[in-house]
């Protein structure tokens, strides 16, 4: 079964080549695309999407917004951000509001098929150490990040979380995959996932990059990486 893919972005050119690039693998379909958030919203009302590629800067409704709205949606697809990363301070919002993950626009075309079969598979969408890239170019920026953190019913799960899922979390935050905490800890990747699991259990989180971007919130890690 092919992977329903829908394109969201202001720049016709833009989703032209993603187009291609898409419509060259067996596995992909290209079924909708959209020149912002409010048409995608209405596009997705009547077609059946599987990963939609989502733009952060665009007219009548922004990415994040559109993300939210999408998100909120029972069956909702998976959401992937399309940033240029030196100027969309906005991603981060967009991960909070639901986006499994983000990739660079001129991200290559191997890197891009690649997260949108993980993302599809249920699997990590980017490599972590790409999240904390933005996270710590733009977490300092956002309110509700740093400092103390919020104090909701997710953020007061941490101290559900034993002295080894807070380590396995720290590690994480700070960018590191499922093997290299294996490598750090002395650890099977299998156990690693297991540990991964149930943070997201305890947190009542999504995926990874949610871990992410509660470690900011909380202050777990700060900007650079660092645990607090």
């Amino acid at each position: 079964m092919s992977i329903r893919v829908m394109l969201v972005d202001d720049q016709v050119l833009l989703r032209t080549g993603f187009r291609m690039v898409l419509a060259a693998q067996p596995d992909m379909e290209v079924v909708a695309e959209a020149g912002d958030g409010a048409e995608a919203l209405d596009v997705l009302a009547r077609t059946q999407v599987d990963v939609v590629l989502m733009d952060v800067r665009m007219p009548r409704l922004d990415g994040v917004e559109a993300t939210r709205r999408i998100c909120e949606r029972a069956g909702a697809p998976k959401v992937l951000i399309l940033t240029t990363f030196d100027l969309d301070e906005y991603a981060f919002s967009a991960l909070k509001a639901g986006a499994g993950g983000f990739m660079l626009k001129d991200v290559p075309p191997g890197e891009l098929l690649a997260a949108i079969r993980a993302v599809h598979s249920g699997d990590a969408v980017v490599a972590p150490s790409t999240t904390r890239r933005l996270l710590d170019r733009f977490a300092p920026m956002l309110p509700g990040t740093g400092g103390g953190g919020p104090a909701g019913p997710t953020a007061a799960g941490l101290e559900r979380l034993t002295g080894r899922e807070r380590e396995v979390m720290l590690l994480v935050a700070q960018g590191l995959s499922n093997g290299e905490i294996a490598a750090r800890l002395v650890l099977s990747e299998a156990t690693v996932k297991t540990h991964v699991g149930r943070i997201l259990t305890k947190l009542e989180l999504r995926d990874r990059v949610q871990v992410v971007v509660l470690a900011y919130e909380t202050g777990l890690v700060r900007a650079g990486g660092a645990g607090a």
